[in-house]
Protein backbone atom coordinates (compact mmCIF):
# COMPACT_ATOMS: atom_id res chain seq x y z
CA UNK A 1 0.00 0.00 0.00
CA UNK A 2 1.40 3.45 -0.83
CA UNK A 3 0.49 6.21 2.11
CA UNK A 4 1.68 9.69 1.67
CA UNK A 5 3.33 11.64 4.77
CA UNK A 6 3.04 14.90 4.75
CA UNK A 7 4.75 16.99 7.19
CA UNK A 8 3.54 19.97 9.01
CA UNK A 9 4.98 22.56 11.38
CA UNK A 10 3.59 25.62 12.68
CA UNK A 11 5.33 28.97 11.79
CA UNK A 12 7.15 28.80 15.06
CA UNK A 13 8.39 25.37 14.84
CA UNK A 14 9.10 26.11 11.48
CA UNK A 15 11.67 28.69 12.32
CA UNK A 16 13.46 27.28 15.24
CA UNK A 17 14.90 25.18 12.45
CA UNK A 18 16.76 28.58 11.14
CA UNK A 19 18.71 27.82 14.20
CA UNK A 20 20.14 24.17 12.87
CA UNK A 21 22.90 23.71 11.05
CA UNK A 22 22.12 23.30 7.86
CA UNK A 23 24.43 20.40 6.99
CA UNK A 24 23.65 18.97 10.00
CA UNK A 25 20.19 18.78 8.91
CA UNK A 26 20.39 17.34 5.81
CA UNK A 27 22.79 14.99 7.59
CA UNK A 28 19.88 13.95 9.65
CA UNK A 29 17.27 13.87 7.02
CA UNK A 30 19.50 12.09 4.97
CA UNK A 31 20.18 9.09 7.44
CA UNK A 32 16.07 8.81 7.67
CA UNK A 33 16.17 8.88 3.74
CA UNK A 34 18.77 6.41 3.43
CA UNK A 35 17.01 4.42 6.17
CA UNK A 36 13.77 4.07 3.95
CA UNK A 37 15.50 3.10 0.72
CA UNK A 38 17.09 0.55 2.45
CA UNK A 39 14.48 -0.65 3.87
CA UNK A 40 12.98 -0.73 -0.08
CA UNK A 41 9.91 1.68 0.89
CA UNK A 42 10.59 4.85 -0.38
CA UNK A 43 8.75 5.97 -3.48
CA UNK A 44 9.49 9.82 -3.44
CA UNK A 45 10.06 12.16 -1.00
CA UNK A 46 10.30 16.19 -1.79
CA UNK A 47 10.39 19.09 0.43
CA UNK A 48 8.56 22.24 -1.02
CA UNK A 49 9.64 26.07 -1.05
CA UNK A 50 9.26 29.19 1.39
CA UNK A 51 5.00 29.62 1.02
CA UNK A 52 5.75 33.23 0.07
CA UNK A 53 7.17 31.99 -3.23
CA UNK A 54 3.68 30.06 -3.63
CA UNK A 55 0.66 31.12 -5.10
CA UNK A 56 -3.34 29.91 -4.40
CA UNK A 57 -6.01 29.20 -6.67
CA UNK A 58 -9.24 29.51 -5.10
CA UNK A 59 -12.44 28.67 -6.91
CA UNK A 60 -14.94 30.17 -4.85
CA UNK A 61 -15.64 32.96 -7.18
CA UNK A 62 -15.48 33.11 -11.11
CA UNK A 63 -13.46 33.43 -12.57
CA UNK A 64 -10.93 31.89 -10.37
CA UNK A 65 -8.99 34.39 -8.07
CA UNK A 66 -5.11 33.83 -7.78
CA UNK A 67 -3.49 35.12 -4.73
CA UNK A 68 0.28 35.29 -4.09
CA UNK A 69 1.90 34.04 -0.56
CA UNK A 70 2.76 34.51 2.30
CA UNK A 71 -0.58 33.40 3.68
CA UNK A 72 -2.49 34.16 6.69
CA UNK A 73 -2.85 30.45 7.35
CA UNK A 74 0.14 28.72 7.53
CA UNK A 75 -1.30 26.28 9.89
CA UNK A 76 -2.49 24.91 6.40
CA UNK A 77 0.08 24.32 4.82
CA UNK A 78 2.79 21.80 4.65
CA UNK A 79 6.53 21.98 4.21
CA UNK A 80 7.21 18.26 2.81
CA UNK A 81 6.06 14.98 2.05
CA UNK A 82 7.65 11.34 1.52
CA UNK A 83 5.49 8.89 -0.24
CA UNK A 84 6.02 5.20 0.93
CA UNK A 85 4.99 1.81 -0.29
CA UNK A 86 4.72 -0.41 3.18
CA UNK A 87 2.48 -3.08 3.60
CA UNK A 88 -0.09 -1.88 6.37
CA UNK A 89 -1.21 1.97 7.70
CA UNK A 90 0.85 0.44 10.96
CA UNK A 91 3.80 0.49 9.16
CA UNK A 92 3.22 4.10 7.38
CA UNK A 93 2.70 5.13 11.39
CA UNK A 94 5.96 3.56 12.51
CA UNK A 95 7.79 5.32 9.30
CA UNK A 96 6.54 8.81 10.89
CA UNK A 97 7.41 8.12 14.57
CA UNK A 98 10.97 7.57 12.82
CA UNK A 99 10.89 11.06 11.31
CA UNK A 100 13.98 13.15 11.85
CA UNK A 101 12.05 16.88 12.08
CA UNK A 102 9.99 16.70 15.17
CA UNK A 103 9.28 18.18 18.53
CA UNK A 104 6.37 20.52 19.76
CA UNK A 105 5.16 22.51 16.32
CA UNK A 106 5.93 19.40 14.07
CA UNK A 107 2.62 16.81 13.05
CA UNK A 108 3.14 14.55 10.15
CA UNK A 109 -0.14 13.49 8.68
CA UNK A 110 -0.76 10.11 6.93
CA UNK A 111 -2.97 9.12 3.89
CA UNK A 112 -3.13 6.23 1.69
CA UNK A 113 -2.86 6.81 -2.15
CA UNK A 114 -5.50 4.23 -3.38
CA UNK A 115 -4.31 2.61 -6.50
CA UNK A 116 -6.13 3.19 -9.74
CA UNK A 117 -7.60 -0.65 -9.64
CA UNK A 118 -9.85 0.80 -7.57
CA UNK A 119 -11.45 2.92 -9.94
CA UNK A 120 -14.03 1.94 -11.98
CA UNK A 121 -12.11 0.19 -15.06
CA UNK A 122 -14.71 0.19 -17.48
CA UNK A 123 -14.22 4.45 -17.06
CA UNK A 124 -12.90 5.35 -20.40
CA UNK A 125 -10.74 8.29 -18.62
CA UNK A 126 -9.17 5.61 -15.97
CA UNK A 127 -8.58 3.51 -18.89
CA UNK A 128 -6.74 6.31 -20.28
CA UNK A 129 -4.63 6.77 -17.67
CA UNK A 130 -4.03 3.26 -17.16
CA UNK A 131 -2.54 3.56 -20.47
CA UNK A 132 -0.34 6.29 -20.02
CA UNK A 133 0.67 4.97 -16.24
CA UNK A 134 1.78 1.78 -18.44
CA UNK A 135 3.39 3.68 -21.59
CA UNK A 136 5.25 5.46 -18.76
CA UNK A 137 6.23 2.42 -16.14
CA UNK A 138 4.09 3.20 -13.24
CA UNK A 139 2.46 0.13 -13.45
Amino acid sequence: MKFMLIWRATDEAFANLGDVDFDKMLEIVGRYNDEMIRAGVLLAAEGLSDPSEGVVVDYSSEPPVVTDGPYGETKELFNGFYIINVASREEAIEWAKRAPLTGPGFKTEIRRVPTIDEFPQDNEWIKKERAWREANGQL
